[in-house]
């Protein structure tokens, strides 16, 4: 334990000296981070909501437009449950909170049950019956309720999702009331990006071109039963004449983007593209599709607006695809962040929108400075006054882990708000547990009798396992933490991984070098602590 080779220095200085300057932009005015030469780097830790202010949406859950779509499809499911059961019907129609109908009196049997039928449609409807033998099918208030409710609560995990995919924004994402939504992202002062991000539903479906329509007709909009003319998304047409395009596409959908699991921006001779997966159900239909449609076109539709339709050449099997369009870098990033969000339930309206300050600003940072150099400072006059020079040692080590923290935390992009900088200053006193550890299990050494040297190195080998197994528990925690939680649960388990990883370079390798170094210059007789 106590050889330190030089390849070990150099990792160690060079680790050092790296975090040293992505900490750098933190410590000096931005006035003169501009004038650093481009190889150096610039990222500041970003600041968050309470500390620097940011962008401020409040989102309506567009309930009535969700009804609408959802009773269209209820409508096509009543038509076929009643084809399956041989019941003819007349006046089919769907509005926004019911379907009616009336059945052909002729084609009921005594053998027919209608409750068992419009459950197979969907068990919370209700059916009822007026006296010209017209059926109403709709939702009582309280399913409504816990549908909207179950809605909002979707939207507002995918609109997490959007915002912070990595997990280190820490936005503030809550429900208002039953059909609304605030978010608040700090740092980020011009709202349009955000509006951008969360406008669209990005509902995507994929259908075949009804090849039996011409140009002409859907462009006119004559188009057959079951057909539909959908426009070419303005962002994907090559061509400017191409945007006013209209595809005639079949209603039925062919596969739901529902069954993606997986989307990347990538690129394809040069282009940027999506590359999309699908699940297991998703690739056995999407085979089937594309073998038993060889030299049809396949329309990919986002948002009722076709990005692309190509010619289906080959099957393809293994229930991968490529979106093509005209793309650029950012706007494919953009469609695969969104397509593995997952869709929105229901569109969601912005009711109000501004730019906010920060709640606590100047004052709270400098209270927070204040307690973050207290804390240093009392950890550092305990470490010297119960360690003497081995305590030195494992301040400079806490210095160390600091330099790494905050250069990790700019480097990854991870937020820090008020209660960051309370958990940094709890991990200053956390960072020299491990040296703790390893300097009492010194002493007892030397209280069993040993020298100098071996005390030192049994330190060293017998704390070394405790510092690994009690730190790795940790990291553990923290890795659940991330794996489960969102939003500012998910940026503390982060923070809380680049705590335990630099307190152990920090004491296991940073402090140990130093008593290294300084044991083969003085070869000491006796251990200072």
């Amino acid at each position: 334990m106590l050889e330190f080779q030089r390849w070990k220095v150099a990792l160690v200085l060079l680790i050092c000296a790296f975090f040293s300057l992505t900490t750098l932009p933190n410590l000096l005015p931005d006035s003169v981070n501009v004038k650093l030469p481009s190889f150096m780097p610039s990222d500041k830790v970003p600041l968050g909501l309470d500390l620097r202010g940011g962008s401020y949406l409040l989102l309506q859950l567009d309930f009535p437009a969700y009804m609408h779509e959802h009773m269209q499809g209820l409508r096509d499911n009543v038509r076929e449950e009643l084809r399956k059961s041989h019941l003819g019907y007349l006046d089919l129609h769907a509005t926004n909170d019911a379907i009616t109908f009336r059945i052909r009196p002729e084609t009921l049997t005594p053998d027919t049950n209608l409750t068992k039928i419009y459950r197979n449609i969907d068990p919370d409807l209700t059916a009822a019956d007026d006296a010209s033998g017209v059926t109403t099918l709709n939702y009582d208030k309280h399913t409504l309720e816990q549908l909207q409710s179950r809605l909002l609560t979707q939207s507002i995990e995918i609109v997490n999702r959007r915002v912070n995919e990595a997990g280190t924004k820490e936005p503030v994402i809550q429900r208002q009331g039953l059909d609304r939504i605030i978010v608040q992202v700090p740092g980020l002062k011009d709202p349009t990006e955000l509006k951008h991000l969360l406008g669209k539903t990005a509902r995507m479906t994929f259908h075949l071109i009804n090849e039996s329509v011409s140009e002409a007709d859907a462009q006119a909009g004559t188009l057959p039963p079951g057909t539909m003319a959908l426009p070419q998304d303005e962002g994907s047409a090559h061509d400017p004449k191409m945007a006013a395009l209209r595809y005639p596409v079949y209603s039925e959908v062919a596969l739901s983007g529902e069954l993606l699991t997986g989307a990347n921006a990538s690129f394809n001779n040069g282009l940027p593209v999506v590359d999309f997966q699908f699940n297991t159900l998703g690739a056995q239909k999407f085979a089937e599709i594309t073998q038993e449609n060889v030299n049809r076109r396949f329309a990919v539709v986002l948002d009722n607006k076709v990005i692309t339709a190509p010619v289906i050449r080959s099957a393809i099997l293994g229930g991968r695809g490529i979106i093509e369009g005209n793309f650029t870098v950012e706007s494919a990033n953009e469609l695969a962040l969104l397509l593995r969000a997952g869709a929105l339930p229901a569109p969601l309206t912005i009711v109000e929108e501004r730019s906010v300050g920060p709640s606590l600003g100047e004052d709270s940072i400098h209270s927070g400075t204040s307690a973050a150099f207290l804390g240093i400072g009392l950890v550092i006059i305990f470490m010297l006054l119960a360690y003497g020079l081995f305590g030195f040692f494992a301040d400079l080590g806490l210095m160390v882990h600091l330099i790494i923290v905050l250069g990790a935390m700019g480097l990854l992009g991870v937020t820090l708000t008020l209660p960051g900088i309370a958990g940094i200053v709890l991990t200053m006193g956390m960072a020299v547990d491990a040296n703790v550890l390893i300097f009492e299990r010194i002493r007892d050494e030397v209280r069993f009798g040993k020298s100098a040297l071996p005390a030192i190195e049994s330190g060293f080998r017998l704390a070394y396992n405790t510092i690994v197994d009690s730190n790795i528990t940790t990291l553990i925690a923290a890795a659940l933490l991330y794996n489960f939680g969102s939003g500012s649960v998910k940026g503390f388990a982060v923070t809380l991984a680049l705590g335990i990883l630099s307190t152990m370079f920090a004491s296991v390798m940073f402090t140990r070098m130093l008593i290294i170094f300084w044991i083969r210059k003085t070869k000491p007789k006796s251990v200072p602590i």
